[in-house]
């Protein structure tokens, strides 16, 4: 997957009046957090986004182009308006690039598993599992093949793939996915 990059600049004035000001001038006000605690206000391009919050998950690193430096970031946290289907601010997360950081991820089953095709029942037993890992490593989302389970077997959290300098945060022996006989 490409990287995602959003243009901010710096913004030095506050409050509600001003913040609505900026959003009629299709500007975003937002706050940039880094791993020390520290805070820095800064404004996006509206549109732009949008084009990037509507098309990433939780665990999706964005580059945030804030005045010329770029910054890795997570988007935290929104606040949208559900009568006008619009963002009015948007929170930014950098963490340390040497640290881990831990995520609460969905896993998503694909394929149609061997034994639902014999008659059997798919049960999904896990629907999100907990990893652990720098920031560049975070999947973006966790898919789970499984096509290749039959009737009477499951697919466990050790049966995963997510790739190098990804730990994951649960019993290994946890059932994602099995498929029971019909009765």
């Amino acid at each position: 997957m490409e990287q995602l990059v959003i243009n901010a600049k710096a913004r030095t004035t506050t409050g509600k009046a001003e913040a609505k000001r900026m959003r009629k001038q299709g500007v975003l006000p937002a706050v940039l957090y880094n791993s020390e605690g520290k805070s820095f206000m800064v404004q996006v391009n509206e549109v732009e986004f949008n084009k990037v919050w509507r098309s990433i998950t939780s665990s999706t690193l964005i580059t945030l182009n804030l005045d010329g430096t770029n910054h890795d970031v997570f988007i935290k946290d929104t606040e949208y308006n559900i009568r006008n289907d619009k963002v009015l601010h948007a929170d930014f997360y950098e963490p340390a690039a040497d640290k881990a950081v831990v995520f609460r991820l969905p896993v998503h089953c694909v394929g149609t598993p061997a034994g639902v095709l014999k008659g059997g029942f798919l049960l999904k037993r896990l629907p999100q599992i907990t990893v652990k890992a720098v920031a560049k490593k975070i999947p973006a989302r966790v898919e789970a093949d499984i096509s290749a389970i039959n009737i009477g077997e499951s697919f466990c959290v050790k049966d995963l793939k997510l790739g190098e300098g990804v730990a994951i945060i649960e019993s290994p022996d946890s059932k994602l996915a099995s498929v029971v006989p019909s009765r």
